[in-house]
C-alpha cells in the first residue's frame, strides 16, 4: 500500500488532487503506536522513518541497528493491530551526516554501509542525503555543489540496489527520495527572515543531473523509482519560534511541480508546528510528502511535564510517597550528557536550560531511552494509576479536559499523553486526506 500510495502521489497531484502523505520520523514508542492506532481507524497508509542520527550500523541514539527498528516497528504495528500492508518503513537523511566531520572517504563508506544495511533490512524508502561537505572539504556553506552531491547519491544509490532482496525486487523497492537541499535534521531556525525557498531553476538542473548520472551508471530502473525530491518551501522551526507556510512565496516552486519527470513529487521536512490551516495549504500547493516528527515527541514530554506537575500536587504533603522526579531527572541527564542538545543550544544563552527543556526542537527526545528517565517515567505513571482530579486535568493538561469531564477519555496516564499526541497528529491527517 505505501509502495502504491507514493506512486500515485505526483500523478495525482498534477491531476489536481490534493492527496498527501504522512512520513513521521521518530523512536519513540509513544509516539509511534499512537499514530498506529489513530491512522488505522482513519484507514490511512502511514511511512515511519529513522533518520541516521537515530538507527545506524552503530546503534544510533536510539540503540538499534536498522534490522533492530525494522523488528521494533512491526511488533509496534502487531501490538497495534495496524496493517503491516499498509506501512512502509524508511530512512531519513541516509547519508554522510553522522560523520561529517570525517574525512570524505571514511564518511562516505559508513554511508555506503548504512544504506545496504537498511535495505537489507526491508526499508522500503531510501532518502539519499549527501548536500553536505565533509571533514576535509572547504567550508563556509550549507551545501555541496549539485554535481558532487549528485555523484555521491548515485554511490549510494548503487549500494542500496545491491542490496536488494528478491522481495524488494518483485515488489518494485526501495522508492528513493532525493534531493540537496533538505534541512538539518531536528530543526534549524535562528533568523526567520533568512529562510529560504528553493528556487525551480536549482531543482530541475539538479534533476537533470542526476537523470544524467543514473543513466550513464546504469541505474534506470532505480531512476523510475525516485519517488520524491526534497525541496524547502520557506519553512523551519527552532527552539523558540518556527515560521509558517507562504503560499505566495513558494508559488513558483509550486508551479514547477508540473514539469518534474515520472511519478515524483516534493518532499517536505521541518513541517514540526505548522497549523492545519498551513499544512493543507502545503499539501494543496504539490508539497504532498510531509515529514514530522518533533512536534510528536514535543506533545509527548508535554503531556508527560504536565502530568509531573499534576504528580506533584497530588503528592504534596504525603511523607510516605515516592515522587518521580521526572522533570528533575531529564534535566540532570541532559545536564550530564550535553551531547544532543549543544548543537541546537547555546548553553551560555540567557534561556539555555528553558529552551533545553521546553524548545521547539525538542532536544528531551534523545534522552527517553536513558535508564533513570525511563524508570522516572514508569514511576510517574504508578502513581497516577488513580485518575487524578478533573480539576488538575483542567489546569495542566486544559486540552484533554473537556473530553475527559465528558466521560470520552477516561483519565489515566497513559490515555492522557496519547490524548495529546493525537492532537498533534490530526492536523497531518486532515491536510492529506483533504478529499474524504
Amino acid at each position: 500500500m505505501g509502495d502504491h500510495l507514493l506512486n500515485d502521489i505526483g500523478p495525482m497531484q498534477r491531476r489536481g488532487i490534493a492527496a498527501g502523505v504522512v512520513s513521521i520520523c521518530s523512536s519513540e514508542s509513544h509516539v509511534i503506536e499512537t499514530a498506529m492506532q489513530a491512522a488505522g481507524r482513519r484507514n490511512i497508509p502511514l511511512i515511519i522513518e529513522s533518520t541516521c542520527n537515530q538507527v545506524n550500523q552503530f546503534g544510533g541514539y536510539a540503540g538499534m541497528t536498522p534490522s533492530d527498528f525494522v523488528s521494533y516497528i512491526h511488533g509496534l504495528a502487531r501490538k497495534t493491530g495496524y496493517p503491516e500492508a499498509m506501512l512502509l518503513i524508511g530512512g531519513d537523511h541516509l547519508g554522510p551526516y553522522p560523520w561529517r566531520r570525517e574525512p570524505a572517504k571514511s564518511a562516505m563508506e559508513k554511508a555506503k554501509t548504512l544504506v545496504e544495511d537498511c535495505v537489507r533490512a526491508g526499508y522500503g524508502k531510501i532518502h539519499i542525503d549527501c548536500g553536505m561537505p565533509l571533514g576535509d572539504e572547504p567550508g563556509g556553506t550549507a551545501f555541496l555543489d549539485p554535481e558532487t552531491s549528485a555523484r555521491r547519491s548515485i554511490m549510494l544509490c548503487r549500494a542500496a540496489e545491491t542490496a536488494r532482496s528478491k522481495a524488494q525486487r518483485s515488489t518494485g523497492l526501495p522508492l528513493y527520495v532525493i534531493g540537496a537541499e533538505a534541512p538539518t535534521p531536528g530543526g534549524s531556525l535562528s533568523d526567520p527572515g533568512a529562510v529560504p525557498v528553493t528556487k525551480a531553476e536549482e531543482i530541475e538542473g539538479f534533476l537533470n543531473i542526476c537523470r544524467k548520472m543514473f543513466h550513464q551508471e546504469g541505474l534506470e530502473d532505480a531512476w523510475d523509482r525516485v519517488a520524491a525530491i526534497v525541496v524547502q518551501p520557506g519553512i523551519d522551526f527552532g527552539p523558540d519560534g518556527f515560521v509558517q507556510y507562504d503560499s505566495e512565496r513558494a508559488s513558483r516552486l509550486s508551479d514547477h511541480h508540473r514539469n518534474l519527470p515520472g511519478k515524483m513529487t516534493y518532499e517536505i521536512h521541518s513541517t514540526d508546528f505548522q497549523t492545519e490551516s498551513s499544512l493543507s495549504g502545503l499539501v494543496s500547493d504539490h508539497f504532498a510528502l510531509l515529514k514530522t516528527g518533533p512536534v510528536l515527541s514535543f506533545a509527548f514530554r508535554e503531556a508527560v511535564f504536565g502530568l509531573a506537575r499534576i504528580e506533584e500536587e497530588l503528592l504534596a504533603g504525603k511523607k510516605r510517597a515516592r515522587p518521580s522526579g521526572i522533570m528533575d531527572v531529564i534535566d540532570r541527564t541532559m545536564t550530564a550528557f550535553p551531547e544532543h542538545w549543544q548543537s541546537h543550544i547555546s548553553p551560555d544563552g540567557d534561556n539555555a536550560r528553558i529552551h533545553r527543556l521546553y524548545g521547539f526542537t525538542d532536544r528531551v527526545r534523545y534522552y527517553w531511552k536513558n535508564p533513570d528517565v525511563q524508570a522516572a517515567l514508569k514511576t510517574l505513571k504508578a502513581n497516577l494509576e488513580t485518575p487524578p482530579p478533573l480539576c488538575l486535568v483542567s489546569q495542566y493538561l486544559p486540552e484533554s479536559f473537556e473530553d475527559a469531564a465528558a466521560g470520552i477519555l477516561p483519565a489515566n496516564a497513559s490515555l492522557l499523553i496519547q490524548n495529546r499526541i493525537i492532537r498533534a497528529l490530526i492536523p497531518y491527517f486532515n491536510a492529506c486526506d483533504q478529499n474524504r
